[in-house]
């Protein structure tokens, strides 16, 4: 019968062996690890890059607008001048023709005028006292 021995020199053998498969499985898990890094990195600099576009072409887009708005606003200002000035004429129109109506009166009647004139001053004087 064969006798079968296992000597210390047998067991560092396999030992090394075991300890060198483990150093590869390590260092192919480290590599496969740091691919899927780099891959990841990639990945997320893609991303990156793509927001920044759509970030700038999402400015773009809102300064266009703003100039659209703001072409619409002046026009709209520029309207509303226009109707306000077009209004003070009017207003200014009929203030006159009244202004010619009392001037009239007061030339026909000075003595009532003023005697009006200084009961309104009074009333306003008696409201403002109060005061």
């Amino acid at each position: 019968m064969a006798k079968n021995e296992y000597t210390s020199d047998d067991l560092k053998a396999d030992l090394q062996n075991t300890a060198d498969e483990a150093r590869s499985t390590a260092r192919r898990a480290a590599d496969q690890a740091a691919a899927k890094g780099e891959e990841l990195a990639g990945k997320v600099q893609d991303m990156a890059h793509t927001a920044r576009e759509r970030a700038g072409e999402a400015a773009d887009s809102a300064r266009e607008l703003g100039r659209e708005y703001a072409d619409v606003a002046r026009d709209e200002a520029k309207r509303l001048y226009r109707a306000g000035e077009r209004r003070a004429g009017e207003v200014a129109e009929v203030a006159e023709g009244y202004y010619d109506d009392v001037s009239e009166m007061v030339r026909r009647n000075p003595a009532q005028a003023l005697g009006i004139a200084a009961g309104v001053g009074f009333l306003v004087g008696l409201l403002l006292a109060r005061r």
